[in-house]
């Protein structure tokens, strides 16, 4: 999967959340042009999560510089306090609403064009029924309302089952095999749109991601906060796919553009097969530390092939050595976080 794109206009370092927040919100031409060829209103669901907040921002950005006339809309239970106001302060329309409660997801208003981002994982251990029926009955709940419309709905790779070191990760055609309950639930989720899909002509597509990365979550940042405070990597899920969330978020809206019945899949993830042993010790070089680590590398991994999004998307615009150093500095300032680890080691489905 060789990409060679470069990012334009990139910083050095970001040194602050507003650096931080510009960058992951700041839509392509591309971006522009894909909002203003998508007939009707962008509804974003689930935007409270760790990617729909800068998500929201960056079509708003693009509908702007578009100068056009749409609205930009984000529901969620809005459990983060401030969050609501902070995107209601750019612009983006907010909406409180439990979607698991079917009175509250009729009062949505209407929108042409649906990115999809509920979903549950930690705490599927604890309370599996939960998990499914935020995976599972959410969806054919949404798939009614909004049949009508576009949806792009996020999914995982976590869909796919574990591959071999050398293989060139899992494409498309790779047949479904999730590990544990929150992937089995995560593919039950395509599923329930694939039907309405089909029942309903209902145009849509699956992004499956993983793992998205910016400076207060991801991968790279669990990584760098070990090596860091001298805390041992555990290498039992030795290889990881990672991709920047800005391109992430530029994809997604993109995506709109290419909803399908029955549903478009594209694997959204970067081009590199990364070693995790390989960059604790770069950040180790970075941080002039020693990394510590625990077990050893599996022989297989959850790993993604997203030649296909390269072809339709372009190769992403942050590469895996832009990301390490962007990261690895925040670390070193002391950088705000989400404090809410990936868990990307986890090898038995269990979250």
């Amino acid at each position: 999967m060789a990409c060679n794109k470069a990012g334009h206009s990139l910083p050095g370092l970001i040194e602050n959340e507003a650096e931080l927040e510009e960058i992951l919100t700041r839509p392509m031409p591309e971006t522009v042009k894909a909002v203003s060829q998508v007939d009707g209103d962008i509804l974003v669901l689930g935007v409270s999560g760790k990617i729909g907040p800068t998500l929201a921002r960056l079509v708003k950005r693009a509908v702007d510089e578009g100068g056009l006339a749409k609205k930009v809309i984000g529901a969620s239970r809005f459990s983060t306090p401030g969050l609501r106001e902070e995107l209601e302060k750019t612009g983006v329309e907010t909406v409180s609403c439990d979607l698991l409660e079917e009175e509250c997801l009729k009062r949505l208003p209407e929108a042409s064009n649906v990115i999809y981002m509920v979903g549950r994982k930690f705490g599927t251990e604890e309370d599996s029924s939960l998990t499914w029926a935020v995976n599972t009955l959410i969806p054919a709940m949404v798939a009614r309302r909004f049949r009508s419309s576009r949806i792009v709905v996020f999914s995982t790779g976590n869909v796919y089952p574990l591959v071999p070191l050398s293989s060139c990760g899992a494409d498309e055609s790779t047949p479904p095999g999730p590990v544990g309950e929150y992937a089995q639930s995560c593919l039950g989720r395509e599923r329930i749109f694939e039907y309405f899909s089909k029942k309903y002509g209902l145009k849509t597509l699956f992004l499956r991601l993983n793992y998205a990365v910016e400076l207060r979550y991801g991968v790279l940042l669990d990584v760098a906060q070990k090596v860091f405070e001298g805390r041992p990597v555990d290498l039992r899920m030795g290889y990881v796919n990672v991709i920047w969330q800005g391109d992430v978020n530029n994809i997604a809206v993109r995506s709109l553009q290419l909803c399908e019945s029955p549903p478009e899949v594209i694997n959204v993830t970067g081009p590199d097969v990364v070693s995790v042993r390989w960059l604790a010790e770069q950040f180790g070089t970075i941080f002039r530390k020693e990394p510590v680590f625990r077990n050893m590398e599996m022989e297989k991994a959850l790993l993604s092939n997203a030649s296909k999004c390269f072809r339709l998307f372009g190769c992403p615009t942050v590469t895996i050595g832009q990301m390490i150093r962007w990261v690895a500095h925040w670390v070193m300032i002391g950088g705000c976080t989400f404090n809410k680890p990936t868990h990307f080691e986890v090898a038995d489905g269990k979250f």
